[in-house]
């Protein structure tokens, strides 16, 4: 477990970069995958964020960490909109379920 708040930073990073890797090699599995433990990072760093402060140094490593999130999630969202699409179009003309 991350010690302090940049930790949690440098390891969503690290899922985000994962994630962008298993979508080039279009295993949407994968992605999904490191998607759930991004989504857990996430969690742990609101909590932990609560009761303890990001160090006045590590302030700018958060921002160029958050840049390149930004950047693998939209290389992320390019290379899934053609597989989304063709999702999308299997049902086509499916009545939809509601849960």
């Amino acid at each position: 477990m991350p010690d302090m708040l940049i930790d949690y930073y440098k390891a969503i990073e690290d899922s985000s970069a994962k994630m962008l890797e298993a979508a080039k090699l279009k295993d949407w599995d994968g992605v999904v995958r490191h998607e759930g433990a991004c989504a857990v990072l996430i969690e742990q760093l609101r909590s932990q964020s609560r009761c303890q402060e990001l160090l006045p140094e590590h302030r700018r490593e958060k921002m160029r960490i958050m840049q390149r999130i930004l950047r693998n999630d939209a290389q992320i969202r390019c290379l899934a909109e053609p597989w989304i699409a063709q999702f999308e179009h299997m049902f086509d003309g499916q009545p939809h379920l509601m849960h």
